[in-house]
């Protein structure tokens, strides 16, 4: 058995999008670990391109918006496993179709729609989940770094709002058992979903120059984090926001980045 601890392990993955999500790199990583993997989807169409990615997987269909999908979760689950180990929360929406406005003009549906996918779904699935969970199991979510960046629109704060729900969930989860709940806050990432925030690229950039290695952050080194914290090697880690950023946090101030900016006045 490795360090990490997850051989013969099942999780259920939520947020598998294609190759390039967090989700997909933290799915391939505990599996290429010996553990089981079963996956959920929004809809019936986005089941083959899961299948593909991990064939002779289960893909469920669990719309986090529609109560029944919610419901019947466990019992599609226990089709394929009676038990799991943890979960991997890696959802996320925000409607930036009209592009981003400023924080004040956010419309009310808008951002109950996107606090429900994004942040509230993940009680709602804790809650079907918790009879299914071993009394040790890890859930995480993945949450963002604490940039507070503009182009993010309403979205930050409802990522700041999963981040104070995490040791709330924790709490519930210890009155009965030794669950932990967890989420990443990662920094700027070279994803599908991110490339729909508009202006993210400068973003990006910006982040990559701000990391104190000059080197941007992978999504395979935030898949990394996640899983860990899925393993029984976090078993000391609890209620808590991992930030991995490349150190991009801690350097707001980079010098080379204040001359540039100064010069260009």
């Amino acid at each position: 058995m490795g360090f990490l601890g997850l051989q013969d392990k099942t999780f259920l993955i939520m947020g598998v999008a294609n190759k390039k999500s967090v989700a997909y790199y933290s799915a391939k990583t505990l599996i290429e670990n010996g553990a089981k993997c079963i996956f959920t989807v929004q809809n019936a169409s986005q089941i083959d391109g899961v299948k593909k990615l991990f064939p002779d997987t289960p893909v469920l269909v669990c719309d986090v918006e529609k109560k029944d999908h919610l419901l019947k979760l466990p019992e599609e689950i226990q089709k394929n496993s009676p038990r799991i180990d943890g979960v991997l929360h890696s959802l996320a929406f925000a409607n930036f179709s009209e592009g981003v406005k400023p924080f004040i003009d956010t419309n009310r549906e808008d951002y109950l729609q996107a606090a429900q996918i994004s942040c509230f779904s993940l009680v709602e699935v804790s809650k079907q989940l918790k009879n299914l969970l071993t009394s040790d199991a890890s859930i995480v979510t993945v949450s963002i770094s604490n940039t507070k960046a503009t182009s993010y629109g309403y979205l930050g704060p409802i990522k700041a709002m999963l981040d104070a729900t995490v040791p709330f969930l924790a709490k519930s989860f210890s009155e009965f058992s030794k669950i932990r709940v967890n989420a990443v806050g990662a920094g700027p990432l070279k994803t599908s979903a991110s490339a729909g925030i508009p202006d993210y690229i400068d973003n990006y950039l910006y982040a990559e120059e701000l990391t104190l290695r000059k080197v941007a952050l992978e999504t395979q080194e935030v898949a990394n984090t996640i899983c860990f914290l899925l393993s029984p090697r976090s078993s000391g880690i609890n209620a808590s926001t991992i930030i991995v950023d490349a150190g991009m946090s801690s350097n707001y101030f980079d010098q080379n980045v204040v001359k540039t900016f100064t010069k260009n006045k």
